[in-house]
């Protein structure tokens, strides 16, 4: 079982569309096949990006099912104590407590679609960076 943390672009992705990787690593989560890791504070962004109102524009959630949404995701995610912050390491001050939370949790790797915001410091950390596609080939075979 992989334990990967999920960047908050991979989160709202899944929620505007079914059909894509994205949404079918949410179901390997509902099912147990992928653990998702977060720090408190990546799962603040979690909530503040996923309500903000361009967002819920796009997707068609209400509040109430975006926090329904998160009460789920919350029952299936594993703490993160950050022991060290790491930065600065990346040149988009928002990713680093993504990375943060991938280098403290140990993680199998970290899941997202903007691959060279984290590939310089995931080398420099032995931590994988793969898009959702990658994972689900790998929890696949």
């Amino acid at each position: 079982m992989l334990r990967v943390v999920l960047d908050t672009s991979v989160l709202a992705s899944a929620l505007r569309s079914r059909e894509g990787a994205a949404n079918a690593l949410l179901r390997l989560v509902a099912v147990r096949r992928l653990v998702p890791l977060a720090t408190p504070a990546l799962f603040l962004e979690y909530e503040d990006v996923l309500n903000r109102p361009e967002q819920r524009l796009v997707h068609g959630f209400s509040v109430d099912q975006i926090g329904k949404f998160l009460a789920a995701l919350a029952s299936a995610v594993e703490p993160v104590e950050v022991r060290f912050q790491w930065r600065p390491q990346l040149s988009d001050p928002g990713d680093e407590m993504v990375l943060e939370a991938a280098v403290n949790g140990r993680a199998d790797g970290l899941v997202t679609y903007n691959l060279k915001h984290f590939v310089a410091a995931a080398d420099r950390f032995r931590l994988r960076v793969l898009r959702p596609v990658e994972v689900l080939r790998e929890v696949r075979s």
